[in-house]
């Protein structure tokens, strides 16, 4: 009964400082210790890298959107990387080539961040701003984003993702809920230390401080992390803005965020050396309560539960307790159905979206142990 306690009070601490705690700790630091950025004029030749995959219904209004970024012309580029498309993307990419629009095909479906690497050495702007073909920006992206780079200790900048949910779908509801949650994150832990992880659909990097990842690298997470080990931040813009629409179904979320975990899962490992805080000091903290520490809160859901109801035998407090776990997953199981059959949820799209995650986390990483490796992706949105 006492190791059945140990471990019921272990696992609800975890999660208290995974989902309390640590926003409460970086939120500490940023206030007490935060790092300022010596912002200044800064008008850099500037190259927007959009990849791409079977995108021809959003390409041109992409493209379009791209064209409205108010910066000089004799100094921006602008290349769609097309990772093997076989659909209309490309001859819709041409149709731009007298506006400057270049074309970069990627042959034999080498994936995004493979594709990526290779756009860049194409490309000849001393920033890199990479973007996908789902996301709109606003005019003054660069204007907002650039003069960040003025400081010669910053080597990304990553903007503010918002989220649409124009359909007002039940999933695309607890993704803005969950994403205001990770931008507070992200806004502290710019001024802390460094950001972990960038909206892969707006960041730019320096072209001289960007080192080419292995295919199946999630590039929007490990590219915070080739940069801290060459002493340079990665920070956060909020008034550098873009908008896109968020997934309209669970099974697209699910399968995004699957995806998503398990190459994070392999950038953690191959980059473990990270996770030393004695070496990388609070980055390493960061990495480990944002991304380790959260993948693993399924597990701690499953101590929880069982040692509840281990206990739930001779105290009526974990009988409570249990009721209460119980009573969250069935909300959540209800609310699944009924967004089977598109019934609006409301509160219970909390519910849902919490399991969504946690169960999309546990998958993530059973394949990452079977080996599993994502290099190329299909668009969703």
């Amino acid at each position: 009964m006492v190791l059945a306690q140990i471990i019921f009070w272990s696992s609800v601490a975890v999660l208290f400082y995974v989902y309390c705690g640590y926003p409460m700790l970086v939120y500490a630091v940023s206030r007490a210790l935060g790092k300022p950025i010596a912002r200044g004029p800064f008008e850099p030749s500037v190259t927007i890298i959009i990849t791409a995959y079977n995108e021809e219904n959003g390409i041109r209004a992409k493209i379009e959107n791209t064209l409205l970024v108010e910066y000089p012309k004799e100094k921006l580029e602008i290349i769609v990387a097309s990772d093997g498309s076989n659909d209309a993307t490309e001859e819709i990419v041409r149709q731009f080539s007298n506006r400057g629009v270049q074309l970069f095909r990627q042959e034999g479906r080498a994936g995004k961040t493979a594709t990526q690497n290779a756009a860049v050495e194409r490309s000849k702007g001393e920033i890199i701003l990479f973007s996908d073909a789902t996301t709109m920006y606003r005019p003054d992206v660069l204007s907002s984003l650039l003069p960040n780079f003025a400081d010669s200790s910053i080597g990304c900048v990553a903007g503010k993702l918002v989220y649409v949910n124009s359909a007002d779908t039940n999933i695309g509801s607890g993704a803005k809920k969950y994403w205001s949650y990770e931008t507070f994150l992200k806004e502290h832990e710019s001024r802390a230390c460094s950001l972990i992880g960038v909206s892969g659909c707006l960041y730019a990097v320096r072209k001289s401080a960007y080192v080419p990842m292995y295919p199946e690298a999630c590039s929007d997470f490990l590219i915070c992390t080739v940069l801290y080990r060459q002493g340079l931040r990665s920070v956060y813009e909020p008034n550098a803005v873009c908008t896109e629409e968020t997934n309209q179904r669970t099974r697209e979320e699910f399968q995004m965020r699957v995806r998503v975990i398990s190459q994070t899962f392999t950038d953690l490992w191959r980059n473990r050396d990270i996770l030393n805080i004695f070496k990388t000091g609070f980055y390493g903290i960061e990495v480990i309560s944002h991304k380790l520490l959260r993948y693993a809160v399924p597990l701690f859901l499953l101590l929880i539960l069982f040692s509840s109801a281990y206990l739930a035998l001779y105290e009526r407090f974990f009988t409570l307790v249990l009721a209460l776990e119980v009573g969250f997953y069935l909300c959540a199981f209800v609310a699944w159905l009924l967004e089977l059959r598109r019934v609006k949820l409301g509160v219970f799209a909390v519910p849902l979206y919490f399991v969504l995650t946690n169960v999309s986390s546990t998958i993530g990483f059973y394949k990452f142990l079977r080996g599993h490796r994502f290099a190329q992706w299909e668009p969703i949105r």
